[in-house]
C-alpha cells in the first residue's frame, strides 16, 4: 500500500473492488457477499501520482464460482489475507476528501457502505467523505460513445491499451479506468459548418474550444549534435533510393 497526505490539493480517487459474487436481485449485497480486492489510484492536477491503496481482503464467506472464472482470486489464495475491519481505517483516510470515481460506481458504492455497517454503523456512508462520480452514468450522457460502455468498451475507444488485463484486477482496472476518466474528461473542439459554408465564407464555420485544464506541452528543441545526426541518417536513406524527409 502506498498513501500520502495531500489534503491542500485537490485530489480524485479512481478505484474498482472485487466481489465474492454478482448478485442477481435484491441489490448487490442481497447474498451476503463481501469485497475481497481493493484497487486505488491517486490523480492530482489530471496526472497520476503514482501513489495508490492495493489491498486483497478475506471475507467470512466462499467466493461464488462464476465470479472466480472472472477475477480468478480463490478461496484458499485469501485465506491469509486481512479482513476488512483491519484496512478500514488507512483505506478511508486514503479516500477521504477526495472526489472518488468509479465505473457504475453505485456497485462499488454499496459493498462500501455494506461493509461500513458491518463493520460499525456509526461510520456512515461513502457520500459523506467523498464526492462521488460514476464514468458510466458519465459515458450515458455523451454523445457518439459505443453502445456497450462497460470499462473494455470505453478503453478501446479511447485507444488505451489493455494488453496487460487478462483477468479483471482491482488496481489495473482502477489504472485503465484513471487513463479512461482522463479521456473523458479532456478538452475537446467542436467543429460546427453551415449548409454553405466554403472557402471565404466567413462565418460559415465556427469553432468551439472547451478549456481543458493542462498546462501547455513544452517544446524540445533539437540540439546542434542531434541535428547533424539526423543530416548524417539521411544521407543514408539517400544512398539507398529516394528521401522523403529532404
Amino acid at each position: 500500500m502506498n498513501t500520502s497526505d495531500n489534503s491542500k490539493q485537490k485530489r480524485i480517487v479512481v478505484f474498482d473492488t472485487e466481489t465474492t459474487g454478482m448478485n442477481r436481485e435484491g441489490g448487490p449485497h442481497y447474498e451476503g457477499h463481501r469485497i475481497i480486492e481493493i484497487g486505488a489510484v491517486e490523480i492530482i492536477d489530471r496526472k497520476l501520482t503514482g501513489r495508490h491503496f492495493h489491498c486483497y481482503i478475506k471475507p467470512d464467506r466462499e467466493i461464488q464460482p462464476d465470479a472466480i472464472e472472472v477475477h480468478g482470486i480463490t478461496d484458499e489464495f485469501l485465506r491469509d489475507k486481512p479482513e476488512y475491519k483491519d484496512i478500514h481505517d488507512e483505506f478511508l483516510a486514503f479516500i477521504n476528501g477526495a472526489e472518488l470515481v468509479a465505473h457504475n460506481a453505485p456497485f462499488d458504492i454499496g459493498f462500501m457502505d455494506y461493509e461500513f455497517g458491518k463493520l460499525d454503523a456509526a461510520i456512515g456512508k461513502t457520500e459523506q467523505y467523498c464526492k462521488v462520480t460514476d464514468t458510466l452514468a458519465m459515458a450515458k450522457r455523451m454523445a457518439n460513445m459505443p453502445a456497450r460502455k462497460n470499462l473494455d468498451s470505453l478503453a478501446k475507444h479511447y485507444t488505451i491499451d489493455t494488453s496487460a488485463r487478462v483477468l479483471h484486477g482491482a488496481l489495473l482496472d482502477a489504472e485503465i479506468l484513471a487513463d479512461v476518466y482522463l479521456a473523458m474528461t479532456g478538452g475537446q473542439t467542436s467543429l460546427q459548418f453551415s449548409a454553405d459554408s466554403g472557402e471565404g465564407n466567413e462565418g460559415g464555420s465556427s469553432i468551439k474550444r472547451v478549456a481543458s485544464g493542462r498546462k501547455a506541452l513544452k517544446v524540445l528543441m533539437a540540439t546542434a549534435d542531434e541535428l547533424e545526426e539526423h543530416q548524417k541518417r539521411l544521407d543514408i536513406v539517400e544512398k539507398n533510393g529516394s528521401c522523403l524527409w529532404r
